[in-house]
């Protein structure tokens, strides 16, 4: 049997360490039910979520934080190809009307090339994308 794929998305990192978050309540239910599947992110998500933690709740917190996640075995970090980013500017390109991050894209992208179909987010734009998404109501 294949275990099912999740690429994870910053939000739900960032609901899970921040009390404060708005979609702290629903992330901490949905982190309790991927148990049996293989959660998969990247670097460039990584990134914007530790920086979003340390200007939130500080510096030696994320820190933390990144130890944690970069030191445990429940996540795959997935790395992005040449040909992931120029697939990421033409994501750029296409939802510029959209106001997409850039990381979204590079999400987008590396996910496409890695036959992920399913992001846990609570950010829009992966549905816009194509994508089936965890997290949105």
């Amino acid at each position: 049997m294949k275990i099912p794929m999740i690429f994870v998305d910053s939000g739900p990192f960032l609901a899970r360490y921040l009390i404060s978050d708005p979609y702290r309540e629903l992330a901490v239910g949905l982190w309790g039910g991927l148990q049996r599947v293989r959660l998969l992110t990247t670097s460039h998500v990584l990134d914007e979520t530790f920086t979003l933690l340390a200007r939130r709740a500080g510096y030696r917190f994320a820190a933390e934080r990144a130890e944690r996640i970069y030191s445990s075995d429940a996540f795959e970090i997935l790395p992005g190809s040449r040909e992931d980013e120029v697939a990421a500017v033409r994501f750029f390109s296409k939802f510029a009307d959209q106001k997409i991050s850039f990381t979204d894209c590079i999400s987008f992208a590396i996910m496409r090339s890695n036959g992920i179909d399913t992001a846990f987010t609570f950010d829009r734009h992966f549905l816009y994308a194509g994508f089936k998404v965890i997290g949105l109501q």
